[in-house]
């Protein structure tokens, strides 16, 4: 087998273990990966503003809208006016949200992140610099994306 081959085996375990997740934490929790980091996120702090989500996740503030709004929706998360700046919304999580959290199997990027953080520096600087390189050889360098392993759009519902 060619390296080419071996490359595209390689991703294609990749995209495979990130689908197998997706529909894990459906089943499991009936959540996608990243509305359930937005609401790992919200419970961390009792409290959030979409603007932080946005910065935290790397994302749009319509990304973020259409996360809340599905959230929201499902009775996960809920809205207030900011006590400390009227023209702010806070959004917090809600019992419901917070059973959805407890309940959701390991994320796969929190098995990533352990991984990826006790390697060496050089390690680090390597893999990054090549998953860089190959999100621009597949002409996905500017597409909007969390730091959220999952496939599909990033505020898809099931």
């Amino acid at each position: 087998m060619d390296r080419t081959d071996v490359s595209l085996i390689a991703l294609r375990r990749i995209l495979r273990a990130t689908e197998n997740y997706a529909r894990e934490l459906a089943h499991e929790a009936g959540l996608t990966a990243v509305q359930l980091r937005v609401l790992q996120i919200v419970a961390e702090k009792g409290r959030a503003t979409p603007t932080e989500l946005s910065n935290r996740m790397g994302v749009t503030q319509a990304t973020i809208s259409a996360l809340i709004k599905k959230l929201e929706a499902k009775g996960l998360l809920s809205r207030q006016r900011s006590q400390t700046d009227r023209r702010q919304t806070d959004l917090q999580i809600t019992s419901e949200g917070q059973a959805k959290v407890r309940a959701a199997p390991d994320a796969l990027q929190q098995k990533y992140v352990k991984q990826f953080e006790a390697l060496e520096d050089w390690e680090q600087a390597m893999i990054v610099s090549v998953l860089e390189r190959v999100a621009t050889m597949l002409d996905a360098k500017e597409i909007d994306a969390s730091p959220v392993l999952t496939t599909g759009e990033i505020d898809r519902s099931h």
